[in-house]
């Protein structure tokens, strides 16, 4: 036993090798084998008339050697890359063992039979299918044998035909989908019966059941609850309409959909090809004679004008050539005002001149004496631009009247 508990610990800590439960499953597999095998001796001599001992030796134990070599060929597979499980000797396994159960009744009857198959072929059978089983599962993968198959097959089947099909639910899932199901059911029925004009007593009988499945599946507090019972009712009662769906004949050859059309290549762009730099003048030829620059050119001053208010250039006085001397009423006469000056817009808006040459008195000085009666009696006279933006005359003309109040007043 110390020996065998080693080789197990060496086993177990050897990197890449089978786990300790995969030997001691063969180890049991051996010993059952082996009663299989105290079996076997006795059936061959009581029934098969090997009397000789040696010719038992030699063939008791054809079918446990078999079941062993099954067992190795079996596990040889599962070691093959190639190999997606044991094969056949997988099966012949079971084969063999379903053989190996009739030497156990025969030699020892029902009850002790019973014991004698199960602890012998049975099992050895079991204990070698579970060591491939479990290394198989230590190696990520699962087994490919018929039974290992078919229990796997069977299990699915019974979850699917119990609702549990779909893993990571909880039993109040379960629940709720349960009666999701039922409620659909439920409420084709009870528009199937509003259809039929049935008794109230059925109507109020099924509308009362509706509402406790209804009830059940939590569909008025879970909202994805609630979406999954609409859309089976919305399929359950329109599920007639499926037949009147138009779908194309399997039969017809299938017309390959057309090509997409390749957009035009569009136009490239011309290179932009920038302009050539303007020539570099040449140097001056040798002979060219080049003037040297004295002065800059003098710059432009301006001053405000007293009579206009206006800027204009500071220039020294042009001298006018000798004119003969000329009255006040001619040079009145000769001037006329523009029409950008003194704050008037338009010349003909300017009331004409009728009054008659000095020393006779202006045509609106008596006006001026009416309208401005309040500053002669302050002893003051009015402005120019007071006289000009009121009668909308000249300067000379309000310079006149001016002095005019200045005779009458001396």
């Amino acid at each position: 036993m110390a020996v065998l508990v080693g080789v197990l610990v060496h086993r177990r800590r050897a990197p890449g090798r089978a786990p300790a439960a995969v030997l001691v499953a063969a180890l049991g597999a051996l010993l059952c084998t082996a009663y299989s095998g105290d079996t076997s001796w006795r059936f061959a001599r009581d029934h098969l008339g090997m009397v000789s001992r040696g010719e038992r030796t030699l063939m008791f134990a054809a079918a446990e050697i078999g079941l062993f070599a099954m067992a190795l060929m079996a596990r040889a597979n599962l070691n093959d890359p190639d190999q997606n499980g044991p094969g056949a000797p997988g099966v012949l396994v079971w084969v063999i063992t379903g053989v190996q159960v009739i030497p156990a009744y025969s030699q020892s009857g029902i009850v002790a039979g019973t014991v004698r198959a199960f602890v012998g072929p049975i099992l050895a059978a079991l204990l070698w299918h579970l060591a491939m089983g479990i290394e198989l599962r230590h190696r990520g993968r699962d087994s490919q044998s018929l039974p290992a198959v078919l229990a796997r097959e069977l299990r699915e089947r019974l979850l699917a035909r119990l609702g549990l099909a779909q893993r990571g639910r909880d039993a109040q899932q379960i629940s709720r989908d349960r009666w999701t199901r039922i409620a659909t059911r439920r409420a084709a029925r009870l528009a199937d019966l509003k259809e039929s004009n049935a008794r109230p007593r059925r109507l109020a009988r099924a509308r009362s059941r509706l509402a406790a499945a209804v009830d059940r599946t939590d569909a008025a507090v879970l909202p994805e609850q609630r979406d999954v019972l609409r859309d089976r009712i919305a399929a359950y009662r329109h599920a007639d309409g499926l037949a009147e769906v138009t779908l194309p004949s399997p039969w017809e050859p299938v017309t390959p959909a057309p090509a997409p059309a390749e957009p035009e290549p569009v136009p490239a762009e011309p290179e932009y090809v920038p302009e050539p730099a303007p020539a570099v003048p040449e140097a001056v030829p040798a002979g060219v004679r080049l003037l040297p620059i004295t002065a800059r050119p003098k710059r432009r001053t301006y001053r405000l004008d007293a009579f206009s208010e206006r800027l204009v250039p500071d220039e020294p006085p042009r001298v006018l050539a000798a004119e003969p001397p000329r009255t006040r009423s001619e040079v009145h006469a000769e001037y006329v005002p523009e029409a950008h000056e003194y704050g008037v817009s338009d010349p003909d808006e300017e009331p004409v001149d009728d009054s008659p040459p000095p020393p006779a008195e202006d045509t609106l000085t008596p006006r001026a004496r009416e309208d401005f009666a309040d500053l002669f009696q302050s002893g003051a006279l009015p402005t120019y631009d007071a006289l000009k933006s009121r009668y909308r005359i000249g300067q000379i003309r309000a310079g006149r009247i001016r002095d005019e109040f200045l005779q009458v007043r001396a």
